[in-house]
Order: C-alpha cells, then structure tokens, then sequence
C-alpha cells in the first residue's frame, strides 16, 4: 500500500498519536509578566519552560526531538 492510501485509513486514534515520539511544540507565554517558552509534547503534555526561545528549541533537538513552534 502507498503512503497517500495510507493515510486515507488512519483511524482518529491513529492521527492523534502521529508524531507523538518525534516532536515538541514550544509556544511562547507570559510568566509573572515575563516572556517564557514552554515545551510541550506533542500530545499536550507541558515538559518544561525555559526563558529564551533559542534555549528551548536546542532543548528540544537535544532530546533528539524536532521543535515545531505554536503561535
């Protein structure tokens, strides 16, 4: 089967899951009125908050993540 029919059959369960062990959101947020940037699984899961945006998407590639930002 082709990846495009692949796709066509991915459950909702499947889809939710994509991704979950190869990436990191990382979204800016105020904390105590200072910039900061969360890093979160790709389910959701808060992981960390780092103060400089750089540091948090190095973090990420660190763990062998790849760093999707979320505006």
């Amino acid at each position: 089967m082709q990846a495009p029919e692949q796709l066509r059959i991915m459950s909702d369960q499947d889809l939710a899951v994509l991704g979950l062990q190869d990436l990191a959101y990382i979204k800016r947020v105020i904390i105590d009125g200072e910039n900061a940037y969360s890093i979160h699984a790709a389910d959701g899961t808060a992981i960390a908050v780092m103060d400089d945006r750089e540091v948090a998407f190095a973090t990420v590639r660190q763990h062998e993540l790849e760093p999707v930002s979320v505006h």
